[in-house]
């Protein structure tokens, strides 16, 4: 099994994207997924290009709109995460506690803490917003801000117990979580189609879509003399090392560690359409890969996007009834929001047949009206008569 290694590799922590687009037509009812299969998958047609060669051992690219999975290589390969775990910490924890709550930092909640894991630099007896211990865990990927939310909700074994009941609730099927801060641990590991999943729960949450997205941020961020900025270690997100920035990057996360090589969970934004690539551990040695095959994957996908036939769906995230949590809707097809848009985009038919029945409708509660106020005018008429007609005996 593999030994101690750096939780977030030389230079830190992790990625994560979202996105939205218009949805689009469900697949048939005999659509048949491909994520199980070895090796690439792709439907070939001819006007859509195939999906460019990288060196990931594994990796989906998926159309958030409507869950579609555009293209996969072995997508239930069960590999290990590096930090992209946090985003299953971040789903399970973050609607715990309000994010302006504070916390004053003990020497028990930085309490085993691996060696050469990502820090975000928390400094004991020293209090922090909900919100500054968030920063920490999606900028930084830092260990110290996991182990202290973790030691919030209760410990760190329960919060991997709950953190696979979070697993189990979104139908991440492929992933065994042992360490909540996605260090190296004997027998975690998950999938890119998992952290699919992950990203896509997180992006449907407002703070999560947040945290993910954000460049920069001040620890604590009231400031003080002990202030410091932190930067996102996404350098798709915020451009560094040599790596420029993607447009319409919206975040999620990225990892490193010795054992599962470069992983990322990547969101980006364009022209109302949202992709999602996970990525994990290139093989092509480069310092950039990660990002760079993340990069390639996810130009191909806008350009394929509106063609490409589905090898795979998502299923349909909805917020639990009592707990408001993301979790797989009952139905596979994607709800579409009636709005003014929607009724404008109908087909001349479907407006005039829903004219007619207007007024028919309409119609129909005009005739009840006059029924009823001729009803009452004969009630009024006779309550009269018979009125008069008593007064005139008792004269």
């Amino acid at each position: 099994m593999p030994g101690p290694a750096a939780a977030d590799g030389p230079h830190g922590i992790d990625d994560l994207r979202a996105g939205a687009h218009a949805a689009e037509p469900a697949e048939p009812a005999d659509f048949e997924s491909r994520l199980d299969r070895r090796g690439v998958q792709f439907l070939p047609r001819p006007d859509v290009p195939e999906p460019p060669e990288v060196s990931a051992l594994s990796w989906m690219v998926t159309d958030l709109a409507d869950g579609k999975v555009l293209a996969a290589k072995d997508a239930h390969r069960p590999l290990p995460p590096a930090s992209t775990l946090k985003t299953l910490f971040a789903l399970t924890v973050l609607p715990k506690f309000s994010q302006g709550a504070v916390h004053t930092v003990s020497l028990e909640d930085l309490a085993g803490i691996e060696a050469g894991s990502s820090l975000a630099g928390l400094k004991e007896d020293m209090p922090y917003q909900v919100a500054d211990l968030w920063h920490g865990v999606f900028l930084s990927s830092g260990s110290d801000a996991v182990h202290t939310l973790a030691s919030m909700n209760g410990g760190w074994r329960k919060t991997i117990d709950d953190m696979q009941e979070t697993a189990r609730r979104l139908g991440a099927r492929d992933t065994r979580v042992e360490s909540a801060d996605g260090f190296d641990t004997p027998g975690q590991v998950s999938s890119a189609y998992d952290l699919s999943l992950f990203g896509q729960a997180g992006l449907t949450d407002p703070d999560f879509a947040h945290f993910a997205s954000t460049k920069w941020a001040e620890l604590p961020q009231d400031g003080g003399p002990d202030a410091f900025t932190l930067q996102n270690t996404n350098r798709l997100l915020v451009g560094s090392h040599g790596v420029r920035p993607y447009d319409g990057l919206i975040g999620v996360k990225n990892g490193y560690t010795t054992h599962a090589g470069n992983t990322l969970i990547a969101a980006a934004r364009r022209n109302g359409r949202t992709l999602l690539v996970t990525l994990m551990n290139p093989q092509s040695g480069g310092r950039n890969a990660v990002y760079e095959e993340t990069r390639d994957l996810l130009d191909w996908g806008f350009d394929a996007a509106p063609r490409a036939a589905a090898v795979g769906v998502l299923p349909t995230m909805e917020p639990a009834e009592h707990t408001g949590e993301p979790r797989p809707a009952a139905h596979r097809p994607r709800p579409v929001p009636l709005h003014k848009a929607g009724v404008a985009a109908q087909p001349d038919g479907a407006r005039f047949t829903r004219y007619r029945w207007f007024l028919s409708a309409a119609g129909a509660v005009g005739i009840i009206a006059v029924a009823g106020l001729g009803t009452a005018l004969w009630r009024r008429r006779r309550t009269l008569r018979e009125s008069r007609s008593g007064e005139s005996e008792s004269a």
